[in-house]
């Protein structure tokens, strides 16, 4: 996630970062200015069409359709921002979660119960293993508190996160067998420890349920055509200025659906993702501070 400050503003226009969606669109730019100069070429000196052509009307087209697709456009964005902040939120609750799991453990169990040291390494763990999950990827290597054995079973599942939660969940019961805390003490843990698997099936939720494709295919085609026609009708009064006009158009266009497509899924490693390595860092800080 990219760290600013939002009051200088000022200094973005002139800044190009890795994320920046002027550097995926040059591709296009150049064809989009090679197909302009094209077009107003055939029609001022090949053709030499004159105001009075009927081609000249498309702009009308345009004038009516641009309202349509600045609608479409926001509620595009606005639906990316969603899962972007609802990632975010759930994030929250999981670093919340944690710190009340290690709170409740440090007041429950006795003072250099070897126990302490296990949820200090395993509560970490979890959130190290959601963000990994998230990303379709596992480093065991980010995993503390673990042995040679409970490692080797992590390899052989498929969902880490879950297995973890079991090993946190069968210490408690351990436990309680042990008569080292008591039933009333398991059931607020049992409650706690079910909030970090709603937190991980809400995240799978965004993860798994994209855009709809008809949706996303639509749109794109309707940046191409309308941005395609945009020389044909205003290349009479614009001229050759109509080359920069349909680049900067298209650019304006494409850059929000570009930003949507990057926040919709709000785990990966792009610039603009959600920071869950600084966050899943931060919980084995404050948990291992607790206990």
């Amino acid at each position: 996630m990219i760290n600013y400050n939002p009051r200088e503003w000022f200094t973005f226009i002139f800044r190009i970062h890795q994320a920046d969606t002027v550097k995926k669109l040059v591709p296009m730019f150049i064809a989009l200015a090679i197909y302009s100069a094209g077009i107003a070429w055939l029609e001022l000196e090949v053709f030499k069409l004159s105001e009075k052509d009927h081609i000249r009307n498309i702009t009308a087209m345009h004038g009516l359709l641009g309202f349509v697709i600045s609608l479409l456009l926001v509620f595009r964005t606005n639906t990316a921002y969603d899962r972007w902040w609802e990632g975010r939120r759930q994030w929250g609750a999981l670093v919340n979660s944690s710190r009340n799991l290690a709170i409740k453990l440090q007041s429950m169990l006795p003072t250099g119960h070897l126990a302490r040291r296990y949820f200090s390494h395993m509560i970490p763990n979890y959130a190290m293993a959601l963000k990994d999950h998230l990303r379709g990827e596992f480093h065991p290597h980010k995993l503390e508190g673990l042995t040679q054995e409970e490692l080797s079973h992590l390899h052989s599942g498929e969902h880490i996160p879950n297995q973890i939660a079991t090993m946190i969940m069968s210490k408690a019961n351990e436990l309680y067998r042990q008569q080292v805390i008591t039933g009333d003490q398991l059931i607020v843990l049992n409650n706690q420890l079910e909030s970090f698997t709603d937190i991980c099936g809400a995240c799978e939720r965004i993860k798994n349920t994209p855009i709809p494709f008809s949706y996303s295919v639509f749109l794109k085609k309707f940046i191409f055509f309308y941005v395609m026609t945009l020389p044909m009708g205003y290349v009479f009064g614009l001229g050759y200025l109509v080359i920069p006009m349909v680049v900067f158009i298209f650019y304006v266009l494409a850059s929000l659906e570009l930003i949507a497509e990057e926040i919709e899924d709000p785990f990966g490693k792009d610039a603009n993702d959600l920071p869950t390595e600084t966050i899943a860092g931060n919980i084995r800080k404050h948990v291992q501070e607790i206990l």
